[in-house]
């Protein structure tokens, strides 16, 4: 698969979504400056290896069974943070359960961040995943827009952007933004998220190494 298409363009005063919405930059978030990638699952990996793999659940669309990936809809709301989804950048995410449901609605959870979807399967550890899914970066023609001083990277949220987060590889804390400012960028090609990490910075890994520590780590 071909490197995916991205473009850098620069609004100063707020960041526009795919459907041409305008929002705010998200408050208080500012990237770590990561200049050198690292693995997570490498030397990187010491200081939360030991909860590895707790997430609880085989991930993403495991089965011929799963449910597929949706279309986020236009005022859908995020499960975590209350947010409108495609009104702000960044990667998307939806979690499918067994026999539970989000409040409010019917599955799929859905989250306008990845950290975010973690954080709220790590705290429904009773919970059965059938499908996890996440925005794959390789997938679509993302931007990079600065806006104020941040990177902020484009919502993809129609039901083919989306790729089983067991099937990724993460660039997770770069310096490019997400709607929940530090995020983990997900691409299904790992090549593509090489090359993201050396432009951008920031650590690569799988779904085995995010851990509850980490996810605090990226929602301060």
């Amino acid at each position: 698969m071909p490197m995916p298409r991205h473009t850098h363009c620069t609004d100063h005063a707020h960041s526009t979504d795919d459907e041409g919405r305008t929002s705010d930059a998200p408050a208080g978030s500012e990237g770590d400056g990561i200049t050198r990638r690292r693995v997570l699952h490498g030397a990187g990996a010491v200081a939360v290896a030991g909860l590895a793999g707790c997430i609880g659940g085989d991930g993403g669309g495991d089965g011929d069974d799963a449910p597929a990936a949706i279309t986020v809809p236009d005022g859908a709301t995020c499960d975590v943070c209350g947010m409108v989804i495609v009104q702000h950048p960044g990667p998307t995410s939806l979690i499918f359960y067994e026999d539970e449901q989000p409040a409010g609605h019917d599955n799929p959870a859905r989250f306008d961040s990845t950290w975010e979807a973690f954080q709220f399967d790590f705290e429904r550890s009773g919970w059965s995943r059938q499908a996890f899914y996440v925005t794959d970066y390789s997938a679509v023609d993302y931007e990079i827009r600065s806006d104020d001083g941040q990177q902020l990277i484009s919502r993809h949220a129609a039901a083919g952007d989306f790729a089983d987060a067991n099937d990724v590889t993460f660039v997770v804390g770069s310096e490019v933004l997400g709607t929940m400012g530090r995020d983990l960028i997900a691409f299904s090609e790992e090549s593509d998220a090489e090359s993201f990490a050396d432009e951008y910075g920031g650590d690569l890994g799988t779904i085995d190494d995010v851990t509850p520590e980490l996810i605090s780590s990226l929602g301060m």
